[in-house]
C-alpha cells in the first residue's frame, strides 16, 4: 500500500469518526436507538480504516492525524450543523491542530 493511500484511509477514518460524532449528538444520549447504533458501527469502520493505515504509517502519525482531523471536523460540524458557538481560542486551537497535522504529514 502506498503512503498516499494510507493517508486517504486516515481521512476516511476521520470522516467516519466525524459522522459518528454527529450521529451521537442526534441520538440524544442514546434515547434514539438508530442514530446511536449507527454511530457505533461507524466508529468500528473508522478503526478498521485506521488499522489498514497503520500497516504503512507509524501508529504515532496515523493516530495523531486521525484524532486531530476528527477534532477539527467535529468542532466544525457542531458549529455548522448545531449552531454551537466557538470561542476565539477554539478557532486558534483548530489552526494549531491544522499546523500539527501538516507537520506530521511532512515527517512521514
Amino acid at each position: 500500500m502506498s503512503l498516499l493511500l494510507a493517508f486517504a484511509l486516515i481521512v476516511a477514518a476521520a470522516a467516519l469518526d466525524i459522522a459518528a460524532n454527529v450521529l451521537l449528538g442526534a441520538s440524544d444520549g442514546f434515547r434514539k436507538k438508530r442514530p446511536g447504533l449507527l454511530a457505533l458501527l461507524l466508529v468500528g469502520l473508522a478503526f478498521f480504516c485506521l488499522s489498514l493505515a497503520v500497516d504503512v504509517l507509524p501508529l504515532t502519525i496515523a493516530y495523531a492525524s486521525w484524532g486531530a482531523i476528527g477534532i477539527l471536523g467535529t468542532s466544525l460540524a457542531g458549529w455548522f450543523l448545531f449552531g454551537q458557538r466557538l470561542a476565539p481560542c477554539a478557532w486558534a486551537g483548530m489552526v494549531l491542530l491544522l499546523g500539527g497535522i501538516i507537520f506530521l504529514r511532512l515527517s512521514a
